[in-house]
């Protein structure tokens, strides 16, 4: 049963970390609406937080892995011509845009992760919330700034606004996509930029957790949900950009609204 668990939960991160739909607010709720905390337990040692750190280890390979010729660019660019060229502005962009969000993560993020996941109900009010914002403010907004022309000032704005992700449900990709969309950015600019930033967050996420990642490279399910993570992923990623190349965020709107509901209803029916 735990390997089936590592699978789900892979492909949950891998379209969660993406998509804008709050991947810390699926892996929990799939654990609640299924049960599997208990079963995740009884396992004992630190498998937990094996699992936990794999699935983000996954998605980091899988941004890296599609990005690999852009983040060779930004890298070059910001290293060697500073702000005198595009890339290398959009390098310290990105690198300026990652400060506020890791700090507020770094100081906030454990005690709201241990505090949210014995509260469903604040979860999905804030899947609901934000799937009106993202509707709207999609609806609302006007498609004139491409990846190549977006600026530091916009970059930052976007970058700062992940902050707001450590609200339960409202989703790290769900925010800068939202935020980039009401600053006039194509949708498929909101997705790249806000891919490219979840590089450096992501790789942080995991890089607290070294010492996890060396004891159990070697564990078969940490190997598993990297791997399903990663491919589900990378796939995502390349859906994603062509999907809002013809469509708008409509359909993840609709559908934070159904598993909020989804929620209340399972919370109340089971009296708890």
């Amino acid at each position: 049963m735990i390997w089936f668990i590592a699978i789900m939960l892979g492909i949950v991160q891998g379209l969660g970390e993406f998509l804008p739909i709050s991947s810390s607010a699926h892996l929990i709720l799939v654990r609640w609406l299924f049960g599997w905390d208990p079963i995740i337990n009884q396992i004992g040692g630190n498998i937990d937080i094996a699992l936990d750190v794999a699935l983000h280890v996954g998605t980091l390979v899988a941004v890296l892995i599609y990005f690999f010729q852009d983040w060779v660019e930004l890298i070059v660019g910001g290293l060697t011509t500073g702000l005198k060229t595009k890339a290398g502005k959009m390098f310290w962009c990105l690198v300026a845009a990652t400060i506020p969000g890791g700090i507020v993560g770094l100081l906030f993020e454990k005690k709201i992760d241990e505090f949210i996941r014995s509260q469903p109900l604040i979860i999905a009010v804030g899947l609901a919330i934000m799937g009106i914002i993202l509707y709207f403010v999609d609806k609302i907004a006007v498609q004139r700034v491409t990846y190549d022309k977006i600026t530091f000032k916009q970059g930052f704005l976007i970058g700062a606004a992940q902050a707001l992700a450590l609200i339960p449900g409202v989703s790290r990709s769900g925010i800068t996509m939202t935020t980039a969309r009401l600053l006039g950015c194509t949708r498929e600019a909101a997705a790249k930029f806000s891919f490219l930033l979840a590089t450096p967050i992501i790789a942080g996420a995991a890089l607290k957790h070294t010492p996890d990642i060396i004891h159990n490279v070697l564990n078969p399910l940490f190997l598993l949900g990297t791997v399903t993570s990663g491919i589900v992923g990378l796939i995502c990623i390349s859906v994603l950009l062509k999907y809002l190349q013809k469509n708008n965020f409509a359909i993840f709107a609709v559908y934070r609204l159904v598993l909020a509901a989804v929620v209340f209803i399972v919370y109340f029916v089971r009296g708890a």
